[in-house]
Parts: structure tokens; sequence; C-alpha cells
């Protein structure tokens, strides 16, 4: 006989995590852990390997080490965006906001969608991660110095000390960011060389936007289709209509990176003018009566179709990928 699954829920913090588990009456107990190796050796004690699936959120960086402990030790994980869990809340009408019930509409989630399981990735996956992540940071800092620079220029009486000072941070920022990419570049090239190459023969797509795609992808191995990826970088559009009455103006669902945004969108610039498809389809849209920028979101989709294409089908470009 088929023993059925059981979906454990768990709502993870910084230091701790609550767990919900049902029982064979389908009634949930609550139990809390530390988050930290102690409260892991804990909390398996509960687990049966072989029919318990642990649920949770992927809550900043504070899943991870008990995602990839449970799964060391042969139990079945499935980590989910928490956008999709509020969501799930929100169809329930759940209106309490506990650790507590938390995890138990994690579990519950589990049970009624039976989401995919969750995999550890390599460790050159997750040191690029780290790289991006503190990219993000250094073009945040960059960026908030150049504001400042130009803040303290209208002042009557700058001070030389801090102008100068800023310099140098910025100098050493910029040295940061290239010492980075280099890096990051050096470690695609050994694990995704053919694939950075491939992605860089398409007309308006240059190096570092390849690079980040094949990161925030996992060498294309995270998404089954181009509309996955868009989503999640975040340059779905949304429309925003109902009836004959409720005609709003389309745009985008920024739920994704700001930083691979901004890169595409460049790049967008570039392939509307010397990318045939992309060139065609903005002029189309264009012509219709749309917007450039929407028109141009568009093109940043037309790309990221062709990149998933070439990607998954290991080709150079051509004119027969649209």
């Amino acid at each position: 006989m088929k023993k059925t699954k059981n979906y454990v829920g768990i709502d993870i913090s910084k230091l701790t995590f609550d767990v919900a588990i049902s029982n064979e009456q389908n009634i949930y107990k609550h139990h809390k852990f530390s988050n930290d190796q102690k409260g892991f050796e804990s909390f398996i004690l509960l687990l049966n390997c072989e029919q318990d699936i642990c649920v949770m959120e992927a809550s900043g960086p504070y899943y991870l080490q008990l995602a990839t402990f449970l799964n060391q030790k042969s139990i079945s994980v499935c980590v989910i965006n928490p956008l999709v869990i509020r969501r799930f809340c929100q169809m329930r009408m759940s209106r309490t906001k506990t650790d507590k019930k938390d995890a138990m509409m994690i579990a519950q989630y589990g049970k009624a969608e039976m989401p995919s399981l969750w995999f550890p990735e390599s460790n050159y996956v997750l040191e690029l991660k780290q790289m991006q992540a503190y990219l993000e940071q250094l073009n945040k800092n960059r960026t908030g110095f150049l504001r400042q620079t130009g803040a303290f220029s209208y002042n009557s009486n700058e001070n030389l000390k801090v102008k100068e000072s800023i310099k140098l941070m910025l100098e050493n920022i910029e040295k940061e960011i290239k010492s980075i990419e280099k890096e990051m570049e050096s470690i695609i090239k050994i694990y995704h060389n053919e694939m950075f190459n491939q992605l860089q023969s398409i007309p308006g797509l240059g190096r570092k936007t390849s690079l980040f795609l094949i990161v925030i992808s996992g060498g294309f191995s995270k998404f089954n289709n181009h509309k996955q990826l868009a989503s999640y970088i975040g340059i779905s559009p949304r429309i925003f209509e109902s009836g004959t009455s409720v005609k709003g103006r389309s745009k985008i669902c920024k739920m994704g990176m700001s930083k691979i945004r901004a890169m595409l969108y460049v790049c967008a610039w570039s392939a509307k003018k010397c990318n045939k498809s992309c060139k065609e389809l903005y002029d189309r849209l264009v012509e219709k009566g749309k917007s450039k920028k929407l028109a141009l979101i568009a093109v940043v989709n037309k790309i990221l179709k062709q990149a998933f294409a070439i990607a998954t089908k290991k080709e150079y470009y051509s004119l027969k990928i649209n």
C-alpha cells in the first residue's frame, strides 16, 4: 500500500523556526526550534524520511542551512517564494499573522499544491550569487556617493576633505566592481564557457548581461521557459483592466532584480536597432500606437526568449531564432 505524503510546514526566521506537523486526524501540532545545528538535530527526530516533505519559504538566506541539512539527511524539501504563500493565505482568507499560523498555512499549501522538490545548488553557483549580491551593494553605494557629490557641489563652501574622501571611495568601489566582475566571468568560463559565448552572439546582448543571466538562471536550468525567467526578473507585463469600464495602463511586475532589469533595458535600446526580430517587434508596436516604453519592455522579453532558446538548444544566434 502506497503511503500518502505528509507536508510539514516551516516558518523560518533568523534565530528560530516554527514547525506545523499534522497527525492522522489532520490536526496540526506546533513545534519551535533554534535556527542552528542543535535545532536541526532536534527537529529531524520528528520526521519520517519516507513520508514527510518539508515546505518552507525562501526567506532571505535564513532557510538555506536548514534546507541543505534536511536534503543531506534524505528528507524531501520544497522551497517556495514568500509571495506565493502570501497569495495562498489571502485566497484562504486567513487574517491571523503569527509564526505558528504561518507554519500551518505553509503546510496546507504543500498539501494543496504539491510543489516541486528543492535541491541544493552547486558551490560555484552559491559563490556567484554571493558575488552578485555584493555587486548590487557596491553599485548602490556608488550611486549614493555620486548623488552626495552632486548635492555637495551646490554648497557655497564645499569641504575639500569630504570631496577628496568621496573621490577615493568611488575609485575604490570602481576597482572592487571590476575585480568582482572579472572573478565572476572567470568562474562562468569554467562551467558555462560555450553558453557564455553563444549568448553574446545575440545582437544587442553584451558580456555583463550574458553573465548575469547565467548566474540568476543557474545556467538556464531553473526555469522551464522564457516566461518564467521574465517573471523572476520582474519584466512580465501586468494588464490592469476589467470589463469595459476599467482600462488601466499596462505596467511591469517589478518583483525581480533592479540591476539585471536595468542592464536588459540598455540591451533593448541596442537590440531595437541591430536585432532584426527586436526591431520589427518594436516598430510594429509603435506603429500600433503603443508607448515606446511598452515597446521597449516587449523587446526585453524578446531578448530573453532568444537567450532562453539559445541556451537550451546550445547553438549560436541565427535569424531562425525569434
